[in-house]
């Protein structure tokens, strides 16, 4: 039996690559442990739904502020991953058949915690014909009825090798926000993301306006992976010629030894900087700090990335 705890069989894909020195990390990235009454009620509901958040999977900084206050990303169509990205702490492999009951489990978790805006993500899934697209689609229809006033932000993969009616299906099921990361700089994507296109994904975003003008779309990037400024800068110019919505940009941390090395950590005044660029270009809604990730205070920022909106309408 397999022990994703191991990273050797978490990863195997990365198993023959040398290690990368993991640098000390500055004092604007270091985080308390997780902990509390709020993450222990948060942990047992997640447990108790029998569910895969991305907060643990990804190891993400944030788990014990996000969960203190009962905030988690669902990761939908289990926990292990068909690609092998350089930077990613998910587990890779074959994965188990969809669980047609999930959608449900789901549904119910975000009623119990209350929660008034809901990330759900997922691992890629490239065995499946769609892409896991409709499994998508019924986790927000299955929202929608056991939550009806909780926002609903999804953060899909890429759908690259499914016929275009699988992204139909999942915007048609009217997800408020529609997210799928671009994550890094076009030259970076043969060492940083294999398997994936930047053009397709980028392409990807901009179809959901096509489809659906009223989603917001967003994505997000990492930095100190390699880029540079000009390359960031560009990426954004991508981004709105896609007419995408909101940017985050967060601080790209080594899982392990074997993970895509960290080049450099990115100072806050950087992060500041690139922000006021990107409100520049046009963006409704940035956020661009280290700590940054896609669905960190993502109920507080679609509150703002709506108000924007009706702002630029002249409605408010």
């Amino acid at each position: 039996m397999r022990d994703l705890k191991l990273p050797d069989q978490r990863h195997p894909e990365k198993a023959h690559r040398a290690d990368n020195a993991q640098p000390k990390k500055p004092s604007w990235i270091r985080v308390k442990a997780p902990g509390g009454a709020g993450y222990n009620e948060t942990r047992k509901i997640i447990r108790e739904n029998r569910l895969s958040t991305v907060c643990e999977e990804a190891g993400c900084p944030n788990v014990g502020e996000c969960w203190s206050q009962g905030h988690a990303t669902m990761m939908i169509m289990g926990e292990i991953c068909t690609r092998g990205c350089t930077f990613c702490n998910v587990a890779t492999g074959k994965p188990d058949a969809l669980d047609a009951f999930e959608p449900g489990r789901v549904a119910h978790a975000v009623a119990t915690l209350g929660l008034n805006h809901v990330v759900i993500t997922s691992v890629d899934r490239d065995d499946v014909e769609d892409g896991g697209a409709e499994h998508f689609a019924q986790t927000i229809r299955a929202i929608r009825h056991r939550a009806p006033d909780t926002t609903i932000e999804i953060l899909t993969p890429d759908f690259l090798r499914c016929a275009p009616s699988a992204l139909e299906t999942v915007v048609e099921a009217r997800p408020d926000v529609f997210n799928h990361n671009l994550e890094t700089v076009p030259g970076l994507y043969p060492s940083v993301r294999p398997g994936a296109r930047y053009f397709h994904s980028l392409r990807l975003l901009q179809r959901v306006k096509e489809l659906d003008p009223s989603i917001f779309t967003k994505s997000g990037i990492m930095v100190g992976l390699g880029e540079d400024r000009q390359g960031v800068l560009q990426v954004m110019d991508d981004m709105r010629s896609a007419d995408i919505d909101f940017l985050t940009i967060g601080q790209y941390l080594q899982p392990t030894p074997k993970h895509h090395a960290v080049e450099r950590f990115v100072t806050p005044e950087e992060f500041a900087s690139y922000e006021k660029a990107a409100f520049g270009k046009g963006f409704l809604m940035v956020s661009a700090t280290p700590l940054t990730r896609s669905s960190y205070h993502a109920g507080d920022d679609f509150a703002r990335l709506r108000d924007a909106r009706q702002r630029k309408l002249g409605i408010a």
